[in-house]
């Protein structure tokens, strides 16, 4: 038994959910637009308010599916409601972030500021010049869009220095001890 493909998604009333052929799911809400093709082989159907995922037979793919399409049917719902929202901030000396534009430009030790275009969808604010909130309605973009910025300079263990998500713990090394 699948714990999470056999729960129900409820739906707000500003949600609307189409189902069209072959599994292909738009939803829409105050935020925007979402589109998505699922398996074909699953039963999505929508009764009142609640969206139920049947899976026809409990082969092992099929129950690697049912539960992985309930979650991305789930923050559909959940991204053109209330949208997705991953903070990011700078730590070390000179490291800065600013805005070119429809461009993000981050300088963080190199010798040439590094620049990410901004995917359709995602909204960048910058606070301060060191604190990065990426905001957006799809899940995926905005948590990629963050794991691209953190590789860029990730969190060093000796000093502290890089990019990080705002409640992750850097576990901190001791350098070198003199004799």
């Amino acid at each position: 038994m699948s714990r999470i493909g056999n729960k129900v998604i409820l739906v707000p009333a500003s949600v609307t959910v189409s189902i069209e052929k072959n599994n292909f799911v738009t939803v829409k809400g105050p935020k925007g637009e979402l589109k998505s093709h699922f398996n074909e082989r699953l039963t999505i159907s929508i009764e009142g308010n609640e969206i139920k995922i049947v899976r026809p037979n409990n082969e092992i793919f099929m129950r690697k599916i049912h539960g992985t399409t309930r979650a991305l049917l789930a923050n559909m719902v959940t991204g053109v409601v209330d949208g997705f929202k991953k903070q990011l901030e700078i730590r070390g000396v000179g490291y800065r972030a600013q805005m070119n534009g429809n461009k993000l430009s981050l300088s963080v030790g190199y010798s040439h500021p590094v620049e990410f275009d901004l995917p359709v969808g995602v909204s960048v604010e910058l606070p301060k010049n060191t604190d990065i909130i990426i905001t957006g309605i799809d899940k995926q973009v905005v948590g990629d869009f963050a794991a691209n910025i953190r590789a860029v300079c990730k969190p060093e263990p000796y000093k502290g220095k890089g990019i990080r998500y705002v409640d992750e713990y850097v576990r901190r090394k001791a350098g070198k001890t003199a004799k």
